[in-house]
């Protein structure tokens, strides 16, 4: 008969220092939370619908049509070039600190744009703002996502489709 295994000795537990438990946010502080990211997207889908309608003017103001469809294809090529790289600097460092850089980047392309002399800087400061706006949508619904419980969120993804919705419709006018 086979004689019974000697227990191995516990060791004492090695002393984890206490991690900050994160609380739930409060109602208030989603509500907040939620307002600005509204109107993070509202200012991106703004400005998309803006430019749009703007494009036969800006064009007789630089007198360049040719280089037209260039003002929305850089915005467009850059935003789709960055919005998955934005999840990833996201999970490195942290959600709050990345939508702040899209929406600074967006802003600072913006005032490019509001202060070009000719097309082509026009069109350099939308590939800046794409860099920035790019970032905007993703990283929204990531903080949607972290804060806002599964079955409840199609509400807050009803209330971010009626933002693209009233920027559609506030944009041309």
């Amino acid at each position: 008969s086979r004689a019974p295994r000697a227990q191995p000795k516990s060791q004492p537990a090695e002393h984890v220092p206490d991690k900050p438990v994160e609380k739930a946010p409060t109602h208030a502080e989603i509500r907040a939370i939620i307002l600005g990211l509204l109107l993070a997207m509202f200012l991106s889908a703004l400005n998309q619908t803006i430019v749009a309608t703007a494009l036969p003017t800006i064009g007789r103001e630089f007198d360049d049509f040719e280089n037209l469809s260039w003002i929305v294809t850089a915005y467009l090529l850059t935003s789709t070039a960055v919005a998955p790289l934005y999840g990833k600097f996201s999970d490195a460092h942290g959600r709050r600190a990345v939508m702040l850089a899209a929406i600074g980047i967006f802003i600072a392309g913006s005032v490019v744009c509001a202060l070009a002399p000719n097309m082509l800087t026009l069109v350099l400061g939308r590939a800046l703002q794409g860099l920035g706006g790019g970032g905007i949508l993703p990283i929204a619904q990531s903080i949607i996502a972290d804060i806002i419980a599964p079955r409840i969120r199609g509400r807050y993804q009803a209330y971010m489709g009626s933002v693209w919705v009233s920027a559609g419709a506030a944009g041309p006018v």
